[in-house]
């Protein structure tokens, strides 16, 4: 069985870069891919976070991108060979992505969580470019990082989230 989240990472990466494209050349490109995928990373960590999990998501399918397509208008005909990799991608740590690159005190909380996880366990990641973000970085993610373009992704699992970074937590409405 496949405990690898890379699949997940890799589509759900794709998707937002695709969704809110970076601006400038290729440096941009790769600045904003990476706080992506940084951003990615510690939602499907958070959202999967044992080897069972990350399984278990192999095996049944994360989903893929059919409701984020339409909720960010990108729901026309994808081209030929665009549509393997949407399945790939997950609603649930899309949005968990977005709410954390919108909000890097959220970003920060979710960071230190995976801290104990089992996915840090055997050496220290750093999430540099999502938590500590440069003036190049916030230029080529602008879209990105736009927390008024994000939200319609953002709040779609927001509560969960918030859940998980604070089980207990008393609800305000």
């Amino acid at each position: 069985m496949l405990t690898d989240l890379s699949p997940l990472i890799a589509a759900t990466t794709h998707w937002l870069t695709a969704a809110f494209p970076p601006y400038g050349g290729a440096l941009a490109s790769a600045r904003c891919e990476a706080q992506a995928r940084q951003a990615v990373t510690v939602a499907a960590w958070l959202r999967y976070p044992t080897a069972l999990d990350a399984g278990l998501v192999a095996l049944a399918g994360p989903g893929g991108s059919v409701r984020l397509d339409w909720i960010t208008g990108a729901d026309g005909d994808p081209g030929e060979g665009e549509t393997a990799w949407r399945t790939w991608v997950d609603e649930v740590v899309a949005s968990w992505a977005a709410a954390l690159l919108a909000d890097p005190d959220l970003a920060g909380r979710a960071v230190e969580a995976l801290a104990t996880g089992e996915h840090t366990a055997t050496a220290p990641v750093a999430f540099g470019r999502l938590l500590t973000s440069d003036d190049g970085d916030r230029r080529a993610a602008a879209l990105l990082r736009h927390p008024d373009l994000l939200a319609p992704v953002a709040e779609l699992h927001h509560a969960p989230l918030l859940d998980r970074l604070a089980p207990g937590r008393a609800v305000t409405t």
